[in-house]
């Protein structure tokens, strides 16, 4: 049975994978800040090894990945998802954005990212396994006042490229870029909400409605698989084709 472990995997986008590969039969394991968060996903899926931990802190990583090596007992790791992070984009005008609340950003998915690739790298040699990292459109554009989340999801970006080139051909390693992803459904009970889009929002897409984690989580799914051994250092935008259109002012 594959295994596959995943940050911040107890809500939104990253909940949505688990779930997706819980259903393909994947052993998987989590780990997240939030507590809520975990028991509630503990709650829906009792098979899931929940981990609380902070991806940003070098201890909190070591401490959780002994116990993905416990539960590996011997095996290698098919799939790590780097996907915590600091959901919100908006940091404030840059004038006013602190050197602590910089950092805040980049530690919670650069150096997350950074900190769970290195230690789960033995892991993955061992079953050949993949990465996949979790980046953002806001990479590739920008609304205003976003310029620390946009600068991490950049980094991602270059991470990406770099270690498929360092770990082949043992490791392949690529970036999905979320667009619009709709996750209120997908978030913890005390904040889950239904989607309520207007024309407006769905006519932006030319794929003609906003994304959900599942549009995320199949594309995570053929990216581990055999079916991709001959994708690494690529970058996917899963956008409803967002990204692509041309918008005048009137």
């Amino acid at each position: 049975m594959r295994s596959a472990l995943i940050t911040g995997g107890a809500q939104g986008i990253g909940k949505g994978i688990a779930v997706h590969l819980r259903a393909e039969g994947w052993r998987v394991a989590i780990f997240d800040r939030d507590t809520q968060a975990l028991s509630d996903l503990g709650a829906e899926d009792h098979e899931i090894l929940l981990i609380h931990a902070h991806v940003g802190d070098e201890t909190s990583v070591t401490d959780g990945f002994r116990q993905v090596e416990d539960w590996l007992d011997g095996a290698g790791l098919d799939l790590l998802v780097s996907n915590a992070g600091i959901a919100d984009p908006v940091s404030g005008p840059i004038e006013a954005l602190s050197l602590a609340d910089w950092r805040r950003w980049q530690d919670s998915h650069v150096t997350g990212a950074f900190l769970c690739v290195r230690a789960a790298v033995p892991l993955l040699r061992r079953a050949h396994g993949a990465i996949v990292t979790v980046a953002s459109t806001r990479a590739l554009q920008s609304e205003p006042d976003c310029e620390a989340y946009a600068a991490a999801k950049g980094a991602l970006l270059s991470l990406t490229h770099a270690l498929a080139i360092s770990l082949g051909p043992s490791v392949r390693v690529n970036a999905i870029l979320p667009g619009w992803i709709e996750t209120g459904p997908w978030q913890k009970r005390s904040e889950r909400r239904e989607p309520d889009h207007s024309a407006t929002d769905l006519a932006q897409h030319p794929a003609g409605r906003v994304g959900v984690p599942q549009d995320v989580a199949t594309l995570v799914a053929y990216l581990a698989s055999d079916k991709a051994g001959f994708i690494t250092g690529q970058h996917f935008v899963v956008d409803g084709g967002m990204t692509r259109r041309m918008i005048y002012s009137d």
